[in-house]
């Protein structure tokens, strides 16, 4: 059983196949953290233990951890929940009031509390995935009473470990072309927070943690690690107690957060999966990956490769023609290229950034018979075709926002701020959503489109709803996530042939709450080969490659060769986004070969189990990844310089998760050779001159 209760202690159990999580209601009846990490054997292992007497400026609660804590008493920490009811009381007491159990595939525990005057339940959910070591935690909040009560902060989750003065804070840190830097920080007393107020999941931050003790490498050492499925605004904090106990709560952001609870309503807040790992930082990323593959991606296209994409953005950019577009797809083609996506400038009066964002009709100047001509062109190529919108957006030069100005969001007698030239529609309004709805059913009904770019360039500003009451016009940052769901729900339940992709000006909305709908992600617009090898390294830490977009672009084509650039983004699901007008025929032609190649080996890329060998982030000479088939029956190893300068020979390359009493032949090799000679002596990997690279592959004899 992997939950299981001791009635006689009050102790809930819940075990994965290395790794157990416990806690029990203690003499105040409240629930009460007590152990999560590396599987325990005896029920006896796991005992509530006598709180020491403390000063009357220190709190109990920062001795002994809550399960999910409410502000009340002295208790100075960071609460889970927070809440005004209408007499004015502003803290709450929870108390377990019982619980049940759910088996199944993944067996699910609900433990109720309830506040111990009001009429106030809260439901904590825990579902467990045994073989992944993953714990996916949420919160269902009921108001039992006859009066409104005001929520002020509803987290999804704490995640207790065993108290510790020295753990390391590891997590994705960076900027718009920037995403996804690798950040470790070691923790001290107080609060270490990373965040998003803009609305989309961002760019600053990702709502991805990791926690170890400050040394664990890729291959060994203890890691509490988790990930947030939210698409909005949200908050992670990593706390330490004077006491050296160490907690990480995290859920929607509490800044500017307000929700007006009625009686009878509920409020459901995002899932918080956390997971243990013994094997170190590797082990986890992988445990997510397959976590991903398996639960988290859409059902309809979760077991089928991505294929290769071409997008015309570079080529083209807002000069969009269906004789043009019709030229590129040709070349497309020729190359192998299986998929072809008109980007921006093909809709309304959109000749620019600054015009035609909302009115979603073909532009009939640029397409004078509509889409279809094009579309039947690229299917006659034997490829898909894909389209490029962003929904979420209205330039103020529309025939939309001209119609509608109530319908951005804003603030009555304020300034209404642009970015990009743009303004954000409120999802959150339900005619809003059903314009929404409406213009891209009826553009995936008229049309035979296979991919849909969904795209979002601006956060938000003047977060403003004016047509609530001004006690409930906060409610805007989750209602707006849950129209945008409701809104991509209802496309793929109408459309499941049709594949998504997840869009923010590049990586400002990747999170586990968009892959849940969303096929796959665009992490950044830096297609710099060489920069992006950082970003798609800090990306593999919580996010599994078949998801993540990755281009060939003109970007460095002056000083990277073209086969450094397909290498980088063959460790991705593969794109094209050069112009192909300005590519020669020799390198169309090694472009087709690179093509080849990646179809050879995305299977091991997009399913396999991806290993980080050499970071291109420690100052090493080159950076090394490697991809092994589930059943280790083959692998393939990319290796990209990332110094100028390569002039000293390089150290062998040490293979990982082969094995190894297996015998495989590698690539350039004239014998095979054992799976143990590959990860205890090395594979010698030679690169001739500057930013070179090599795609390695390896097979079982």
């Amino acid at each position: 059983m992997s939950i299981q209760y001791e009635e006689k202690n009050r102790l809930f159990v819940l075990e994965t196949r290395r790794t157990s999580y416990a806690m029990a209601v203690n003499g105040d009846n409240r629930l009460q953290h007590l152990y999560w990490g590396e599987k325990l054997p005896y029920a006896s292992d796991y005992t509530l233990t006598a709180v020491p007497e403390l000063a009357s400026q220190e709190s109990t609660l920062d001795v002994a951890s809550l399960e999910y804590p409410g502000w009340a008493g002295i208790y100075y920490a960071e609460p889970c929940l927070k809440t005004t009811f209408a007499d004015g009381v502003r803290d709450v007491v929870l108390e377990v009031a019982g619980h049940r159990v759910a088996e199944g595939a993944a067996p699910e525990l609900c433990i109720e509390l309830r506040d111990a005057r009001y009429g106030l339940a809260v439901e904590l959910h825990y579902r467990i995935y045994e073989e992944l070591d993953l714990i996916e935690r949420w919160v269902v909040l009921t108001n039992g009473g006859d009066r409104a009560v005001a929520v002020e902060s509803a987290q999804s989750a704490q995640w207790s470990v065993p108290g510790n003065h020295s753990y390391r804070f590891t997590h994705l840190a960076g900027k718009y072309f920037h995403e996804m830097q690798l950040r470790r920080v070691p923790l001290t007393e107080g609060k270490k927070v990373i965040e998003s107020r803009r609305s989309n999941t961002g760019h600053h931050q990702n709502p991805w943690f990791a926690l170890d003790r400050g040394n664990a490498t890729e291959t060994a050492g203890p890691v509490w690690f988790g990930a947030l499925a939210w698409s909005g605004s949200w908050k992670i904090t990593a706390e330490v107690t004077p006491f050296y106990e160490v907690r990480v709560t995290g859920g929607m952001n509490d800044f500017d957060f307000g929700y007006r609870l009625e009686p009878g309503a509920k409020l459901e807040t995002p899932a918080f999966i956390g997971g243990f790992s013994a094997e170190g930082f590797g082990e986890a990323s992988r445990l997510l990956h397959r976590h991903q593959l398996t639960n988290v991606l859409p059902k309809e296209h979760a077991g089928n490769l991505r294929k290769v994409l071409y997008n015309s953005w570079e080529a083209t950019y807002f000069d969009v023609s269906e004789k043009d577009q019709g030229a590129i797809a040709e070349k497309a083609a020729a190359m192998g290229v299986e998929l072809f996506v008109v980007d921006d400038g093909w809709f309304g009066q959109r000749h620019h950034d600054r015009a035609g964002l909302g009115d979603w009709y073909v532009n009939p100047d640029k397409f004078p018979n509509g889409l279809k001509p094009l579309i039947d062109r690229v299917h006659g190529l034997g490829m898909d075709f894909g389209i490029w919108v962003e929904p979420e957006m209205v330039n103020p030069d529309s025939d939309l926002y001209r119609a509608h100005p109530d319908w951005v969001i804003h603030f009555p007698g304020r300034a209404r701020t642009e970015a990009r030239n743009q303004l954000m529609l409120n999802l959150a309004r339900r005619d809003v959503r059903e314009y929404i709805f409406d213009f891209m059913n009826r553009l995936l009904s008229d049309h035979d489109i296979q991919f849909v770019k969904w795209d979002m360039n601006r956060p938000i500003s003047e977060p403003g709803w004016p047509e609530l009451p001004a006690d409930r016009q906060k409610e805007i940052w989750v209602e707006y996530v849950r129209g945008l769901y409701e809104i991509v729900d209802r496309l793929k339940a109408a459309h499941p042939a049709v594949v998504f992709e997840s869009c923010s000006s590049g990586g400002g909305r990747v999170d586990l709450g968009i892959l849940r709908r969303m096929d796959q992600t665009w992490p950044s617009d830096n297609t710099n080969a060489l920069e992006r090898l950082k970003i798609q390294e800090g990306y593999s830490y919580g996010y599994a490659a078949k998801t993540m977009m990755a281009w060939v672009t003109d970007n460095s084509a002056d000083w990277l060769p073209l086969s450094y650039r397909f290498h980088c983004a063959m460790m991705g699901s593969l794109g094209i986004g050069g112009n192909l007008h300005h590519w020669s025929d020799e390198k169309l032609a090694e472009a087709t070969r690179l093509i080849g190649d990646y179809k050879a080996i995305r299977h091991l890329v997009q399913e396999g189990l991806l290993y980080r060998l050499l970071s291109p982030g420690e100052g090493k000479q080159t950076t090394a990844v490697q991809y092994v088939a589930p059943d280790q029956t083959e692998a393939v190893l990319f290796v990209l310089a990332v110094h100028q300068s390569n002039a000293d020979p390089l150290p062998p390359v040490y293979l990982q998760g082969l094995e190894p009493d297996r015998l495989y032949r590698v690539d350039g090799q004239d014998r095979p050779v054992s799976g143990r000679s590959l990860m205890s002596q090395g594979l010698p990997v030679r690169l001739e001159g500057a930013f070179q690279s090599r795609l390695i592959r390896i097979a079982s004899v």
